[in-house]
C-alpha cells in the first residue's frame, strides 16, 4: 500500500493506493468521508454510515478529481453530495 498527503484547494487530504495484479484501488480521505474508486461498495458504506462518493474508470488521483461521481452513500447525500458532481467537488463537500 502506498499512502501520500495531497493538498487540494489549500486543504489537506490523505490518499491511498493499493495495487493488485488486476487493478489499482484508490481512495482519497477527507475529514468527513472519502472519495473512492469503483472497487468500493456503497451498500457497505451505507451499513457503516460512512460518507462515500464513488468514481469509476480512474487510475490516478488526478483522474479521481476530474471524474464524475456515479454513486454516493446515504451519509454523503446528507452532506450535500449529488450524482454527477466531480470528485474534486465531492471532496470539498466532505472536508
Amino acid at each position: 500500500m502506498n499512502s501520500t498527503n495531497l493538498e487540494i484547494d489549500n486543504k489537506p487530504y490523505s490518499a491511498h493506493l493499493i495495487e493488485t495484479s488486476k487493478a489499482k484501488i484508490l481512495m482519497i480521505q477527507a475529514n468527513d468521508g472519502f472519495l473512492a474508486c469503483g472497487y468500493f461498495d456503497i451498500e457497505t458504506a451505507n451499513k457503516l454510515n460512512e460518507a462515500v462518493a464513488i468514481v469509476t474508470g480512474v487510475s490516478t488521483y488526478d483522474d479521481m478529481l476530474t471524474a464524475t461521481v456515479v454513486k454516493i452513500s446515504n451519509s454523503a447525500q446528507e452532506k450535500g453530495l449529488t450524482l454527477g458532481i466531480t470528485g474534486k467537488e465531492a471532496l470539498n463537500l466532505l472536508n
